[in-house]
């Protein structure tokens, strides 16, 4: 008992203690410990007499950077940049020549039968297009979207497919959104690991820079919508607004169709002046314009109607024109100061053919462009009309219509241009409430009445008949309705589209409905016609029985794309001037003008 507690006794005395931490220990177990704490104080001197280690520098990227800048920064940096490659041509920005042998649409009908993971290597495709997004996956692999012609494609770029003489990292560090690029590469779908199915794509070899864009695309986010910017900048509003690109485009399948319709028909497109001495055809305010070499004020075209007219006296039996015509009247939803119309006329026809002819060519035309006959079309104030365009159109004759909406018994067609009916008018205006801005001609009264009680009720397209003669001074009075002239307007959703008559071909009554209309001017109505004696010298060549239509291209489009201002369905509207003080990527960089020598036009 006493030697079995003697034994620890002598171990406890043979402990050390560790003054570090205040244990006891044993004496190798100390011996460690201590040569252990030397060799960590070595260690932490060498680390403090050691000269620190240079931090490695996080990689950015650099768009990430340049996507916080404003677009004036953006555009400084950029056109520097730019610049340098201009000056060293490593690459060169701005090349001559990318030869493009494949359509995006066409590359989409062909390779959209590709596998998931399929890549048809055999198959070289080269094609150009606009950037959108430029997407980076590290340095050896790079995504693009690219449109062209309205269609959208993923370009995907690995560094192992690269070739050609730049090198991969060369060939996209330049490349930004808006950039237009050259790709040549094969189709192929991509093999994604979170997706079921893959992304038609092209699998580039090779991306060359064939224009950069200066400036800073809008977000894709928010996009480009402030409308009077898309206006003035036509250009930006087709890069971002795909909607813009397809008005356009409809407005081109229009034109194509109707050109197609006149000249299966035998008819003859002409051009005629656009600078005329008498701003005749039509009762519209002309601009004025001048002539320096013959010292001479000339008037732009209010319509072409009677040159077209004197083209049928020479024996062009039928014959039609599409084309600008320019009009100095108010701007709004509805009108610009100059716009597109299309004119017909043809020998041996009369109203009644070319309001059936209007109805063939239209309904044709709407569905040729919509695939149907029913379309919608919404207001500015969000109203929406649903119109059927397919034949026949409704008929209204505009007295009776008057007189079942005023409750007044109007004045028989023979005395419509008298003074008692225009104090007449002055009444049934007052009694209305409708109001009519001087001079209170008797045309005009009666125009701003049609306005208010029929034109309104007009959403799907509708004839609007038997105008007075004193409304239309180029019309052939009516056979059977004395005062009454053969003419017709058609309106869809409010607004005129088509006006159209028997063209009046006797010389002795053309003359006394000009010397009415110059009565009208001295009147101090502005719109209204001047004598035009070429042209009525020209009648008394004898122009055969005639039927004349005209109709305005950019209200029919809007109501076909859908766009209630024509701003929209104009590719370059009119637009009041906007102070602009930034400056030219050219002037950004220091670039002289060079000086040339003016080379008279021959």
């Amino acid at each position: 008992m006493t030697d079995q507690s003697a034994a620890p006794a002598e171990q406890l005395q043979n402990l050390q203690l560790d003054e570090v931490t205040g244990e006891k220990v044993s004496k190798s177990e100390l011996k460690k410990r201590l040569k252990q704490r030397e060799n960590e104080r070595k260690k932490k001197e060498k680390a403090a007499a050691a000269p620190p280690k240079p931090q490695s520098a996080k990689k950015t990227n650099v768009e990430d950077e340049e996507s916080n800048l404003t677009p004036n920064q953006y555009f400084e940096i950029r056109s520097r940049n730019i610049n340098q490659l201009r000056q060293t041509k490593s690459p060169n920005p701005y090349p001559h020549k990318f030869n493009v042998t494949t359509d995006l649409r066409d590359f989409i009908a062909e390779h959209e039968s590709c596998k998931t993971g399929e890549q048809r290597k055999g198959i070289e495709v080269r094609v150009g297009g606009r950037i959108y997004t430029k997407r980076a996956a590290g340095t050896k692999l790079v995504f693009y979207d690219i449109r062209s012609k309205g269609v959208k494609m993923q370009v995907m770029c690995q560094a192992q497919e690269s070739s050609g003489s730049i090198p991969f990292e060369a060939q996209h560090e330049h490349l930004r959104r808006g950039d237009i690029i050259g790709i040549v590469g094969y189709p192929g779908r991509t093999n994604p690991k979170t997706r079921d199915e893959g992304q038609l794509s092209i699998f580039a070899k090779e991306v060359v820079l064939l224009t950069p864009c200066l400036h800073q695309l809008p977000g894709e986010y928010y996009g480009f919508k402030d409308q009077e910017q898309r206006h003035r900048q036509r250009y930006l509003d087709l890069i971002m607004n795909e909607g813009t690109r397809n008005v356009f485009v409809t407005r081109s399948k229009m034109i194509t169709f109707i050109r197609n319709y006149f000249d299966s028909r035998d008819f003859v497109e002409v051009e005629t002046p656009m600078m005329n001495q008498i701003a005749g055809g039509a009762t519209a305010k002309p601009f004025i314009t001048h002539h320096n070499d013959l010292n001479m004020d000339l008037f732009m075209r209010v319509a072409p109607e009677l040159y077209l007219k004197m083209l049928v006296v020479g024996g062009l039996e039928r014959v039609y024109e599409l084309g600008r015509q320019f009009r100095n009247e108010g701007i709004d939803l509805t009108h610009n100061p100059e716009f597109t119309t299309c004119e017909f006329y043809m020998a041996y026809a009369d109203v009644y053919d070319v309001m059936d002819m209007t109805e063939e060519l239209v309904s044709g035309l709407v569905k040729h462009v919509t695939g149907g006959f029913e379309t919608k079309y919404h207001t500015q104030t969000g109203e929406e009309y649903s119109v059927d365009w397919k034949a026949p159109w409704k008929r209204i004759e505009m007295i009776p219509a008057l007189e079942a909406a005023t409750g007044e018994k109007f004045p028989p067609g023979d005395e419509l241009h008298t003074d008692e009916t225009n104090a007449f008018l002055k009444q049934v205006l007052k009694k209305t409430g409708v109001e009519c801005s001087p001079p209170q001609t008797n045309a005009r009264m009666l125009d701003k009445l049609v306005g208010e009680f029929i034109e309104e009720k007009c959403i799907n397209p509708t004839f609007i008949t038997g105008h007075p003669q004193m409304m239309s001074p180029l019309a052939k009075y009516h056979r059977e309705l004395p005062g009454l002239c053969e003419r017709f307007e058609a309106f869809v959703c409010k607004k005129e589209i088509v006006n159209a008559y028997t063209e009046l071909n006797d010389p002795f009554d053309q003359r006394l409905r000009f010397e009415e209309q110059a009565r009208q001017k001295d009147q101090g109505d502005d719109e209204a016609q001047m004598i035009d004696e070429n042209f009525c010298q020209s009648l008394e060549f004898g122009l055969p029985p005639t039927g004349g239509w005209g109709m305005g291209i950019d209200r029919l489009t809007m109501f076909l794309t859908d766009r209630y201002s024509i701003k929209e369905v104009l590719a370059f509207p009119f637009m009041k001037d906007e102070a602009s003080g930034k400056k030219t990527a050219a002037e950004e960089v220091g670039i002289q003008p060079l000086s040339e020598e003016g080379i008279a036009h021959k």
